[in-house]
């Protein structure tokens, strides 16, 4: 244990690297995961057919292989990426897959009804998404999007195998200086668990408190709807 105290502050480097990364992937995945669901359910087949493309070939290459694509080939193009950069772009790439389905099949748990009805309003696609669809949605969302962040916690250990000094890495060389392989990565390992229930814990509290507004809309939310859609028509008026 004296080793463990010894290289706390290599230990703690490496975690927070690996926090940074995963809470940089996991962010740039909701972003872009969200624009290809969006994609996804377009009536545009053109939109439609490149959300298709993009979910089957990042959802099943291995994340390793992208890393080291955009560590290695990235240069060889003529972009210029710093390995934590690189990684993490892998890590949004890999992870917006999931992130895509994820939202797309809450979108899904919507009634075609209320999509009916918010057209019949005069709302585009954007807008029904937006004041209709995604706020009843999301409570289906939450604990899938929770296992989308938590396997992006532990992707971000394969970073590690190209080069970057994050918890995985930081681990490895402490075990090939003192030869403590059990407790080395038994250290490590109760830290991504720990992240891992963090994250669980808070996807439970943000479920509870989403399912007493969103999972049963009333009317009263319903024409709140209605309200803010048509205030933000007589502004652009």
């Amino acid at each position: 244990m004296q080793i463990v105290l010894n290289n706390a502050d290599l230990l703690l480097a490496g975690l927070g690297r690996t926090l940074a990364m995963a809470a940089l992937g996991y962010i740039g995945a909701l972003i872009l995961g969200t624009i290809i669901a969006i994609f996804r359910v377009s009536p545009v087949p053109v939109l439609r057919g490149f959300g298709t493309l993009y979910v089957q070939f990042f959802r099943n290459i291995p994340l390793l292989t992208l890393m080291i694509l955009t560590v290695f080939a990235l240069p060889d193009a003529g972009l210029q990426l710093s390995f934590f950069t690189a990684t993490t772009l892998a890590v949004v790439l890999s992870s917006a897959a999931f992130v895509c389905e994820t939202i797309r099949s809450g979108i899904n748990t919507v009634s075609v009804g209320q999509s009916e009805a918010s057209r019949a309003l005069g709302m585009n696609m954007f807008q029904q998404l937006r004041y209709v669809i995604l706020p009843q949605a999301f409570a289906s969302m939450i604990q899938p999007l929770v296992n989308v962040f938590i396997g992006t916690v532990i992707g971000t250990s394969l970073a590690s195998a190209v080069g970057v000094a994050e918890l995985t890495n930081i681990t490895q060389q402490l075990n090939l200086r003192y030869a403590e392989a059990v407790l080395m990565f038994v250290v490590s390992g109760i830290c991504y668990l720990a992240i891992a229930f963090g994250g669980g814990a808070l996807g439970v509290w943000l479920q509870r408190r989403v399912d007493r507004r969103f999972s049963r809309p009333t009317k009263r939310e319903g024409r709140a709807a209605v309200e803010r859609f048509q205030q933000e028509q007589g502004e652009m008026a």
